[in-house]
């Protein structure tokens, strides 16, 4: 069963508070997710292999140091609000390609519509990060997940700022091997589906519209 991992750092506790805040306008909602998601992005790479390499310092000229092994890194924002989490992480993992993938709910089924997919060649050699602000029901994300397996991903990781209970349970019961991290793991849905306590449509939030 893949981990779930409630990213707890007091900057990411803090700076969420204010994006859950229903006063905070469209400019500081951005700022602040991009914040946050840089923050997670800290976090989520934590595990990220080293290897030793020799270089010269202007005191030695053999020192031994550590640098990143060059494991590959891909972000697939889910389109659209996940694009609003995208600016962060690249600002500390600049290497990372960027794939998307768009989806929308049918009105009558409310099943998850893939209607665009564009994703880096190799991305079956490729840690994938997924990304949404928001894991409600887990629909999205699993069509997601599922979308990157049916085209060869093996390593794929989930990063939402806020997720339902339900949300989660749904994604470890379809994609038992992803592990899922967060900022918040809330209390429920609601009878309309939302995340409660939440932060509203992050879409919306984001983007400025309704």
């Amino acid at each position: 069963m893949g981990k779930v991992f409630v990213l707890d750092h007091p900057l990411i506790q803090h700076k969420l508070t204010y994006i859950r805040k229903q006063e905070t306008g469209t400019k500081e909602f951005r700022e602040l997710v991009d914040e946050v998601s840089a923050l997670m992005a800290f976090e989520i790479t934590r595990d990220l292999p080293l290897e030793d390499i020799n270089i010269n310092t202007p005191v030695v000229e053999d020192a031994q140091a550590k640098v990143l092994t060059g494991k590959k890194i891909g972000l697939v924002p889910i389109l659209r609000a996940g694009l609003g989490m995208i600016d962060g992480i690249i600002q500390l993992i600049p290497a990372a390609k960027v794939g998307h993938v768009g989806l929308y709910r049918d009105p009558e089924t409310l099943q998850p519509v893939e209607y665009y997919v564009k994703l880096p060649s190799d991305i079956e050699e490729r840690e994938l990060i997924v990304i949404d602000p928001m894991l409600a029901t887990g629909g999205s994300a699993n069509a997601a997940i599922q979308s990157l397996k049916t085209r060869g991903a093996r390593q794929i990781r989930l990063m939402c700022l806020v997720a339902a209970p339900e949300g989660v349970e749904e994604v470890q019961k379809e994609h038992p091997d992803v592990d899922i991290y967060l900022a918040a793991l809330d209390e429920k849905l609601n009878e309309k589906g939302y995340i409660v306590p939440g932060l509203g449509d992050a879409g919306d939030r984001l983007f400025g519209t309704k």
